[in-house]
């Protein structure tokens, strides 16, 4: 699934093509929008800001109408040269002169009132994005001081009511370069490791979502039966299913306590 860096970096280079402007054209080539008439309500409307929050990604345009987007595990935002052939996959396409901005495979994509958008259910309940400009780390240790006690501290960072932004490679990530278990129940783990965890993975999130080069920070996800990089050959990286959604952790059993 796409983690809160892909999608900034999609924001990113989202908004130079399309913020401030009206685009040249607007398309929903999937059927499912044959009725719903984007073009003809968007058509004249000016994009005046591109945004992301964790996962979500925000077109919003002038009058109040936003689309809201959420990946999921096999979305994707293109930005292309524009007149060469689209993907069969493609949902929603939007020119403006020589670029366009593609979303592929989106399950969740829809256009709602901005009003609508601040008061729907699923986005409020949004934790702070661990990408935000000024990261509050007092609203999401009460997060997490709310939550179930007795949860894997891995399994609560993918919680997107603690944190925003945050999926399975950076909770991997985080709590290996913080030194702390995945598996500890997060009662167990104090506030100033939780906040080790989130200082961790915050810059590397951001220049990932600067950059787009993200593999770069894969130390230990995916790498179950390697040595792990601090210990060496003295203990080598595990994996396995995590709490309710099984989701694949990895960790060093010798140097994350």
């Amino acid at each position: 699934m796409p983690e809160g860096d892909t999608i900034h970096h999609a924001a990113n280079r989202i908004r130079p093509v399309l913020a401030g402007h009206i685009p040249d054209e607007l398309a929903t080539p999937h059927p499912r929008f044959g009725r719903d008439r984007w073009p003809e309500r968007l058509a004249g409307r000016a994009v005046t800001a591109v945004d992301a929050h964790g996962k979500h990604l925000f077109l919003r345009f002038e009058g109040g109408l936003v689309i809201h987007s959420h990946l999921r595990m096999r979305g994707r935002w293109r930005v292309r040269d524009a007149g060469g052939p689209r993907p069969g996959a493609t949902w929603l396409a939007l020119r403006r002169g020589p670029r366009e901005v593609w979303q592929i495979n989106g399950p969740v994509l829809e256009l709602m009132t901005a009003s609508r958008a601040r008061f729907d259910q699923r986005l409020a309940a949004l934790g702070p994005d661990i990408l935000a400009p000024e990261l509050d780390e007092p609203a999401i240790l009460r997060r997490l001081r709310e939550d179930d006690p007795t949860r894997p501290i891995g399994d609560a960072l993918i919680d997107q009511r603690i944190v925003a932004g945050i999926g399975n490679m950076w909770k991997a990530e985080a709590c290996f370069a913080a030194a702390v278990d995945p598996w500890r129940r997060t009662g167990e783990v104090s506030d100033e490791e939780a906040l080790a965890i989130l200082r961790a993975v915050r810059p590397r999130m951001q220049e990932s979502a600067a950059d787009g080069m993200q593999d770069r920070f894969r130390v230990v996800y995916g790498h179950a039966g390697r040595p792990c990089p601090r210990c060496g050959e003295a203990s080598l990286i595990r994996a396995a299913g995590q709490w309710e959604d099984n989701r694949t952790t990895y960790w060093c059993p010798r140097c994350q306590r």
